[in-house]
């Protein structure tokens, strides 16, 4: 029993410099997603309000005129299908393809938050407890040194998991009432574009 729970000591305490690792990882690609997130929110709350505002009194016979005031090449998801839908106008079955890969094209863009959302606070975690036996074998001993520095350890990494999870998550909620929207346009989009194919 006793060399049982020395493999899993030297397991876990191998298991360190790996979960380190990774939250560092997850804390850079936090920032960057910070950075890509301001982005996507002054594109949505410039053209996204705008769209809103249009397609919420569109009648099938603007159809045309709307489209040709959009941007062509726009970095919001929604714009992108827009064009593509009114390109396949004349059928039913690529604009509904359309409307799907739409929808995986915004859960791939949620991918990021979702990992940093559920992934922050499990390597916080564990990086929270592996110093933790260290830590207690210091105190044991009187290494007064070793354990505050496992400590540290320890309370570091719980932050950035933390840290990294809140990102992760906020943009998340966000994000999902952004693309719930879009879908929201798009799929009224598409009916408008059906009714133009029954006159």
């Amino acid at each position: 029993m006793h060399y049982i729970s020395d493999v899993l000591y030297w397991i876990s305490t191998g298991l360190l410099v790996p979960v380190i690792i990774l939250l560092i990882y997850f804390f850079l690609r936090s920032l960057i997603l910070i950075g890509s997130f301001f982005g996507q929110y002054l594109d949505t709350r410039k053209t996204g309000a705008s769209l809103k505002k249009e397609l919420s009194t569109l009648k099938k016979e603007e159809v045309e005129t709307f489209i040709s005031k959009l941007p062509q090449n726009h970095r919001l998801l929604s714009v992108y299908y827009l064009h593509q839908m009114w390109n396949n106008k004349d059928h039913s079955a690529k604009i509904n393809k359309l409307l799907t890969d739409f929808e995986l094209d915004a859960d791939k863009d949620l991918a990021i938050s979702k990992t940093l959302t559920k992934m922050g606070p499990m390597l916080g975690l564990m990086g929270t407890l592996i110093p933790m036996g260290p830590a207690l074998v210091g105190l044991s001993t009187g290494d007064i040194a070793s354990m505050a520095y496992n400590m540290q350890v320890a309370f570091a990494t719980t932050v950035v998991g933390l840290f990294s999870s809140a990102i992760g998550f906020i943009t998340q909620q966000v994000k999902q009432r952004w693309y719930l929207q879009d879908m929201n346009n798009l799929e009224f989009f598409a009916e408008l574009l059906k009714e133009n194919q029954t006159k």
